[in-house]
């Protein structure tokens, strides 16, 4: 449950804590005073795409914060995002001025990404637009198998196709025209040709650099090397000579003074690693000895690299895969024929088994669309739409297979709302307030099944009035019972429905505008649903009327208890 939220410099709102509480939360306010920019608080803080023209005026950055009750379904997210939560989730989202915005859950920087995870865990927010999208008949099957169709089914389906997709892609890929076939073994083949030639072998390119930075500089090196290892072995007061002698001395002092012993051992250790040291020297210096055409072979092996891997636009490793790989396409192309004929007979195997599955869907989804169909009349039947009917409509895919991405079914929602009219298709019949009472019935019937703690309506009420009004608010109210429902609204008969009452106003100071956020108590209340009845214009009248709405939502809410 959404418990608090502190909103900074979000478009006219300059500051604002508001506190939510369990159950029915309203907004209302005159047009434009800034009831969805709350809306839009939560989006942003739940990770939605924000801009800088949300930022207010003025202002170095925005800043909303969140806090949520900790529940069950947020500990896997937290353990595998590394977050620790004590007493209560909070989330923050700061935007700069110049739109770039930052994301944090309980202090934890997170991704937009990772926070719009996290509040699919949280939060179903029903905007303006859901409506609409309900017309969208593409839409329609996402719905009906967010209603009743498990996710590993759908997920077992996915796998199956995307399974048959890559065989029959492959068959795609291998039957090429006997022309193109031809030009792209050609160029196989030469590039084949041209690699294994070459001989590459992982690493030599630096092994050969580095050989022949030795080779140039040859001469000081080795003039370098005979005089350090003359001055180390080879002469005739040579350090190890010395070392040794001054080896055997300090030996002989240590007989008189046992405190000399650490001494004796680190001499000897001098004499091994000057001694060590000199071999390295001779073994270097016997590397050196070359020839003019080993220089010149090592030149010409380095330029052979360097071009190759120019031509091809690759390191060694990457000329090594590329090798691989051509090899493995010119066996595909020289063994096409019977590798499609085997492939052939696996995609027969695969769209078996995809048809096997796609069908079982279909069953399923025809078994929770029987389910789904009674579950909406009821609601909208409740809604004050007396004769609708409603129904989900399939049809097969048209295509050669029978089946696509989302199985062998195509679905679309019909609906009549009037007795005597036939069922036709939601966009040609339903007017905007019966879109958002289907829709507000589609979100009670999957909140059934749904874990979201809060639901958040931003004006459900368009195009609905008079009694239909009242049941939207009653349907929301039993909605609450189960859920925290926040909601914007114009309509009395839902503000006077709300268990929690904020009111948002704007006002002007000093030539800028300031939007407030006020929870209501019983007479504010009944001011606020006066004027929602009556504008401005409120009067004793208004004001019982007002108080009357409320004492009938009071009674309705104690019947439903």
């Amino acid at each position: 449950m959404l418990n608090e939220l502190h909103i900074e410099n979000i478009a006219v709102i300059e500051r604002a804590d508001i506190s939510f509480a369990p159950g029915l939360n309203v907004l209302t306010g005159e047009t434009g005073a800034g009831k969805s920019i709350v809306i839009d608080s939560i989006g942003a803080v739940l990770g939605e795409r924000v801009s800088r023209e949300l930022v207010r005026r003025g202002a170095d950055r925005a800043v909303v914060t969140a806090s949520f009750d900790l529940d069950g379904e947020l500990e896997r997210f937290l353990r595998d995002n590394e977050i620790d939560a004590e007493e209560e989730l909070i989330l923050q989202r700061r935007i700069g001025a110049d739109g770039k915005s930052s994301c944090r859950v309980c202090g934890v920087p997170v991704s937009a990404v990772q926070l719009k995870e996290l509040a699919s865990l949280l939060v179903d927010i029903h905007g303006q637009n859901d409506g609409r999208q309900l017309m969208d008949e593409k839409r329609h099957l996402s719905y009906l198998d967010r209603f009743g169709v498990p996710e590993e089914m759908l997920n077992d389906y996915s796998e199956a196709y995307d399974r048959f997709c890559a065989v029959r892609d492959q068959i795609e890929r291998l039957r090429l025209d006997e022309e193109e076939k031809e030009r792209l073994r050609d160029r196989l083949s030469y590039r084949v040709e041209e690699l294994e030639k070459a001989e590459i072998r992982k690493g030599e390119y630096e092994e050969i650099s580095s050989r022949l930075a030795l080779l140039r500089n040859s001469e000081k090196l080795t003039e370098a090397i005979d005089n350090a290892y003359a001055l180390l072995y080879d002469g005739d007061e040579n350090a190890v000579s010395l070392a040794q002698n001054a080896a055997n001395y300090a030996q002989r002092a240590a007989s008189f003074a046992l405190e000399l012993e650490g001494s004796v051992k680190a001499i000897h250790d001098a004499v091994f690693s000057l001694t060590d040291a000199a071999e390295t020297l001779r073994d270097l210096r016997e590397s050196l000895d070359y020839s003019p055409e080993e220089f010149d072979a090592l030149e010409s092996r380095l330029s052979l690299l360097s071009r190759l891997q120019r031509k091809y636009n690759a390191d060694e490793d990457g000329l090594i895969a590329l090798l691989d790989e051509s090899r493995r396409k010119l066996d595909e192309i020289e063994s096409a024929d019977e590798t499609v004929a085997r492939l052939e007979h696996e995609l027969e195997k695969e769209k078996k088994s995809c048809a096997e599955k796609a069908a079982a869907l279909s069953e399923t989804r025809k078994r929770a669309a029987e389910t789904l169909q009674r579950r909406i009349v009821e609601e909208l039947r409740e809604l004050s739409m007396p004769s609708v009917r409603f129904a989900v409509e399939f049809a097969p895919v048209e295509n050669a297979e029978g089946f696509n991405a989302h199985g062998c079914d195509q679905v679309r929602f019909l609906m009549s709302a009037n007795a005597g009219e036939e069922l036709g298709r939601i966009s040609h019949i339903a007017s905007g307030g019966e879109l958002s009472r289907i829709m507000l019935a589609m979100k009670n019937v999957f909140a059934e099944n749904d874990t979201v703690p809060t639901m958040i309506f931003d004006e459900i009420d368009s195009g609905v009035s008079g009694i239909a009004a009242q049941r939207v608010g009653e349907k929301l109210y039993s909605v609450s019972r189960g859920k925290q429902v926040m909601c914007v609204t114009h309509l009395p008969q839902i503000a006077a429905m709300a268990d929690t009452h904020f009111l948002i106003a704007k006002s002007e100071r000093e030539g800028r505008t300031y939007t407030s956020v006020t929870p209501l108590e019983r007479q504010g209340r009944a001011e606020e649903i006066a004027r929602l009845h009556g504008g401005d214009n409120i009067t004793l009248l208004t004001l019982a009327s007002a108080e009357e709405q409320l004492e009938a939502c009071d009674s309705y809410k104690k019947r439903c208890r």
